[in-house]
């Protein structure tokens, strides 16, 4: 009986250990942001999003379809890059209108992961592809024209020191 007894003591507390779901750890971070461009006046957007840094405006400027004459930032989110799980971004606080989800594919180097990204607006898949996302070097994507502009979206992995990286 006491052998018995011992038996499943050891079954119970290997259970946890077994039941531990190496899918879910957390390998990094991936930052979406959301971008409006447009030649013409951005006061279209009535007060909606933020001046966009001078490095940034170069970052999106540089590519010719990318190149607009003014820029405003619309939202951003941070979310946790799972190693076996697919996972979501809303960058745009509130508001599922546009969407972005992300999955490990495998690992290109020590910084670098691949990833099948795909965007979605208004609850349509819209763009589906394979990335490879490094630090600090997003992967910019041309959206749809909206407002007399078009929206831009930028996927990159947050740097690993950042606070809540």
């Amino acid at each position: 009986m006491m052998r018995l007894l011992l038996v499943f003591l050891l079954l119970g507390a290997a259970l946890p250990a077994a039941a531990a779901d190496p899918g879910r750890d957390v390998i990094g971070k991936v930052t979406v942001e959301v971008f409006f461009g447009t030649n013409g006046d951005p006061a279209v957007l009535a007060g909606k999003g933020t001046e966009v840094d001078e490095a940034t405006v170069a970052l999106l400027a540089a590519d010719g379809p990318l190149k607009f004459d003014h820029y405003r930032k619309l939202g951003g989110a941070r979310e946790a890059l799972y190693r076996s799980y697919e996972n979501w971004a809303e960058p745009i606080a509130g508001s599922d209108e546009i969407l972005c989800r992300f999955e490990v594919a495998g690992r290109v180097s020590e910084d670098v992961w691949r990833l099948d990204l795909e965007l979605w607006l208004q609850r349509k898949k819209v763009l589906k592809t394979g990335a490879a996302l490094a630090e600090d070097r997003p992967v910019l994507v041309l959206g749809p024209g909206w407002r007399g502009g078009r929206l831009i979206v930028a996927v990159a992995l947050a740097p690993a020191g950042l606070p809540g990286s």
